[in-house]
Formats: C-alpha cells, sequence, structure tokens
C-alpha cells in the first residue's frame, strides 16, 4: 500500500509510537511518504538518516517563532493550544500538493496536534472526489489527561493551563472522533472517554481501534552480563513531562520516606530527558540520583533492582512500564497504569495505590529474590507475547486494507444507497 503518513513532530526513539510504526509499516513492504516537521537541524539530519528506498521523508522546520504565533493565534480562535502548536503553513502547503499530484492508498495523521492536517486532507480529499480513507491516530485521549492534570498536577502551573485547556479540547475532540474514517487509542480507557466526548455533544463516533504500544524486543532485553545493584530503585520516562513530574515528586515526598525508614540503604535513580525543576530539586537528597538525558536508557534499566511507576494520572499507554518489563526488570505499579495494559497483577507487576502499600511491595520484592524473579520472568514473557512491534505493524496493516475495502465498496454503490451510508455515517 501507498500510505501518506502525517506526524506533527519528528519522529525519534523518544517519540517511540510513531517511529516504530513507520519502521515496522516499511517492514511490511508499504511504501511510505512521512510528512513531518522538524525541530532543529539535528532533526532535519535525522530527516535523511531515516529515509530508505520504501520511505520518503519531507521534513519542515518548525522554528521557535512558528509556536507562539500559533498559540497566539489559538487563543483568539478558541482552538486548542495543542491543536495549534505544530501548524506549519509549508507543511499545509506541501500537504495539499501531494494529495493533488500523486494517489495514495491510506492517510494517516497522528495525535491531536497533527489533526489539523488531518482535517485539511479531508477537505481535499472530499474537494477532488476521492475515496482515500483517513485514519487518526489520537494516541490518547487528551481531555481524559487534562480533567486529571487539572486536578492532580504538583504544579499549580499545570493545573491552570490544563483548566484552561481542558472546555477547548474536549469540544475539539469529541468532533474530530467523528471526522475521519477511523480513530486508534492506545487503551480502551481513551477509546471509551472519546466515545463519550462524541456521545455526549450528539455525535456518532467513528469506528474507534485500540492499538497499543509496542516494545523493541532488541533494544530492550534482559542483559545476562550486567549485574543488577543491589537496592536501586529505578524511576524513567520524559521528566519535563507533567505527569511524570508529579509522579516522581509523590514518589520521594510519600512513599521513599517509607521504604528508608525500613531499609536505609536504598536508592533511587530517576532517568528522563529535561527534568523539570521540581524533579531536579529531588537530586539533592544523597540517595536520589537525576541523570537528565542518558543515550540508552536500557542499562540503567538492566542495572536496576526494581523498577517503580507509582503514576498518579495517566492516558494511553506506559512506554516506561513496558520497556522495564522487556529488560526484565520488576515493575511496581499502580492501578492508574493499567488502562492500556492486559498484564495480570501480582504475576506479571505488582499494582498498589496506597503509600503505604507501595513501599512495602518495594520492600517485599527487594527482600525476596524468588519472588522479583518469577515476576521479572512473567513480565518479559508479556512484553514478548503482546506489545512487539512487528505485532502491532501487521494490526495496523490489516485495519488500513479493512478501510480501504470499505471505502472501495460505498463508492461502488448505487447514488441512493451512498446516499444513506453518508448520511448513516454523519
Amino acid at each position: 500500500m501507498r500510505i501518506l503518513f502525517i506526524v506533527p513532530y519528528f519522529p525519534t526513539r523518544i517519540r517511540t509510537r510513531p517511529f516504530n510504526l513507520i519502521r515496522a509499516l516499511a517492514a511490511e513492504g508499504h511504501s511510505l511518504t512521512v510528512l513531518t516537521v522538524a525541530g532543529d537541524a539535528t532533526e532535519l539530519e535525522e530527516a535523511v538518516a531515516l529515509r530508505s528506498r520504501a520511505m520518503r521523508v519531507i521534513a519542515v522546520p518548525l522554528g521557535r517563532i512558528r509556536p507562539l504565533v500559533n498559540i497566539a493565534q489559538a487563543m483568539a480562535t478558541g482552538e486548542p493550544l495543542q491543536a495549534a502548536y505544530c501548524w506549519h503553513p509549508g507543511l499545509a502547503k506541501t500537504l495539499q500538493t501531494l494529495l493533488g499530484d500523486e494517489t495514495f492508498d491510506v492517510i494517516h495523521v497522528e495525535h491531536l496536534r497533527g489533526a489539523r492536517y488531518g482535517l485539511l486532507a479531508k477537505k481535499v480529499v472530499d474537494g477532488i472526489g476521492a475515496t482515500t480513507p483517513i485514519v487518526w491516530d489520537s494516541v490518547d485521549c487528551i481531555s481524559h489527561l487534562f480533567r486529571q492534570a487539572s486536578r492532580q498536577s504538583s504544579a499549580r502551573f499545570n493545573r491552570m493551563v490544563t483548566r484552561f485547556e481542558l472546555p477547548r479540547t474536549e469540544q475539539y475532540e469529541s468532533r474530530l472522533v467523528s471526522g475521519f474514517d477511523r480513530v486508534l487509542t492506545t487503551s480502551p480507557v481513551d477509546r471509551d472517554a472519546l466515545s463519550d466526548l462524541a456521545v455526549g455533544r450528539g455525535r456518532i463516533p467513528s469506528p474507534i481501534h485500540v492499538l497499543p504500544n509496542g516494545v523493541d524486543l532488541v533494544a530492550f532485553q534482559p542483559d545476562p552480563s550486567v549485574t543488577r545493584e543491589p537496592a536501586t530503585l529505578i524511576l524513567s520516562g520524559k521528566m519535563s513531562y507533567h505527569a511524570n513530574v508529579t509522579m516522581a515528586v509523590s514518589l520521594v515526598r510519600d512513599v521513599m520516606p517509607l521504604v528508608w525508614s525500613v531499609r536505609s540503604d536504598v536508592r533511587l535513580t530517576i532517568v528522563g530527558q529535561d527534568p523539570a525543576p521540581a524533579v531536579l530539586a529531588l537530586g539533592a537528597d544523597p540517595r536520589i540520583t537525576v541523570t537528565g538525558a542518558v543515550p540508552d536508557i536500557q542499562p540503567h534499566l538492566a542495572r536496576a533492582t526494581l523498577a517503580v511507576a507509582p503514576i498518579v494520572y495517566s492516558a494511553g499507554i506506559q512506554n516506561k512500564i513496558l520497556e522495564a518489563m522487556a529488560c526484565g526488570t520488576a515493575v511496581i505499579t499502580t492501578s492508574a497504569a493499567l488502562g492500556g495494559l492486559m498484564a495480570s497483577p501480582g504475576i506479571d507487576l505488582l499494582v498498589e495505590d496506597s503509600d503505604q502499600a507501595f513501599a512495602s511491595a518495594v520492600i517485599s520484592l527487594l527482600e525476596s529474590d524468588h519472588k522479583r524473579e518469577a515476576i521479572a520472568r512473567a513480565g518479559r514473557a508479556y512484553v514478548v507475547t503482546n506489545h512487539s512491534w512487528s505485532k502491532v505493524g501487521k494490526d495496523l496493516s490489516a485495519l488500513y486494507q479493512e478501510v480501504q475495502q470499505e471505502g472501495a465498496r460505498a463508492f461502488c454503490l448505487p447514488a441512493f444507497d451512498k446516499k444513506m451510508v453518508s448520511l448513516g455515517e454523519v
């Protein structure tokens, strides 16, 4: 199939979903045109490296001024800031030219930040009378995330911003979920939240499919040559992201004192790029190391005794948990992380919600090699079975074929029947 894949931020290993979906689709034999924006010169160079015989990459530099202009315009129009942030007129013009000059079997649009490009693509496709289906990968329900952050974020500024954005985002997402041929999410929780948004405003949602994230099982695997450091916990993730900041702060403030009261030797390593000031401040405690960005997180996961993820609020699927499990590192998390996972609590990982129960679980696994290793093995097996990118790519390919065939059948219907189909999908 010829796929036009629109990403509102450059796909890198950090932005794991688009990066690995693109690679998995290319491995399936599809021909891809990736349309994206690059944040800086380094990403423009990476665009060259990403190109291959089966992949054309068209990247437009976003720059620093354009997002600020977009935010100012969105403030005046009522559009969500997230939806406007990555808009670039040059990329929009390139998209219009591509759709006028070439034929694609399917158009894939990533995230709320890319939805505006998806709406433009739909306008162009409809205008030329084409039947090219458009799949919007919402990834997460951003309204669902903002609703939680507006109440639970540890940073007052984040609470204020998400409260401001929430009604705008709810209105916008409720329209989007009815505006494309298919909608994807990473978890059933986000699927249901998007559906509820549309139905609550009298709209009929498009078919919404759950397409979970995968894990690079080569990059993330146990390393028998590495000896795990004793009594060492790891917490990972992008540490500028407000949900991760809240998680790190609450872990150190509420859970670690309970752990240290029993095991004073326990150390915590916080790994992830761009740590916020609140996270950097945690490193003042000599028992805590804040690494910032690292070239490769796998060695840190392989050396840790346990991975902890006391998630306070979330949307989608937690890559940090899947990566730790893939490395054969036992994981302790909260029920907020389970919306996108089919893992079995108590077998594949431990799940505790209260501070005391979470701390007790940490101490229990630190003091039982047998239990810790059993959970680590089960966790690795779960990820291998359910979250390989190869499997995710095959599932996405099948969905593309399904929606393309539906479009072809609708195009071949008599005029009266096509009208009925149209009425039924509005």
